[in-house]
């Protein structure tokens, strides 16, 4: 009985184990990765969770220049407060500047971060998150 129960909790692990990874997607998959693109513009939200963090901004279309919405992939919440990025680190209104991998359909303005930086006070992250 004891064996049986040992097995079945083994079993548990390995399915809970390979779930997990079998979600996380490739970023390759959603974004240009040998590509890199800068934006800059007007931080209208900032969604601070796992398991990815999005930073939405206010900023030109390069190709129509018609302010739009961008949406900026970035790390989980616990990657980023590892690194010193917190809730609080960024608001709306705050004017930034983002470099990133740009997302393989244009139209969807998407990005995953590489750079932020905020001119008004400095601030800067760049840095690597899953």
């Amino acid at each position: 009985m004891k064996s049986k129960l040992i097995a079945l909790a083994a079993v548990a692990v390995f399915t809970t184990l390979g779930a997990r990874a079998y979600a996380h997607h490739s970023f390759a998959a959603t974004y240009l990765e040998d590509q890199e693109m800068s934006i800059e513009g007007d931080l209208v939200q900032f969604l601070y969770r796992n398991p990815h963090s999005f930073v939405h901004v206010m900023a030109p279309d390069p190709k129509t220049k018609d302010t739009v919405r961008w949406a900026v992939e970035w790390g989980g919440g616990g990657q980023l407060g590892q690194q010193g990025v917190t809730r609080e680190t960024l608001k709306p209104g705050d004017h930034v500047v983002i470099t990133g991998s740009p997302g393989r359909n244009v139209e969807d303005h998407r990005l995953r971060m590489r750079t932020i930086f905020r001119p008004k006070d400095g601030w800067r992250w760049g840095g690597t998150v899953d």
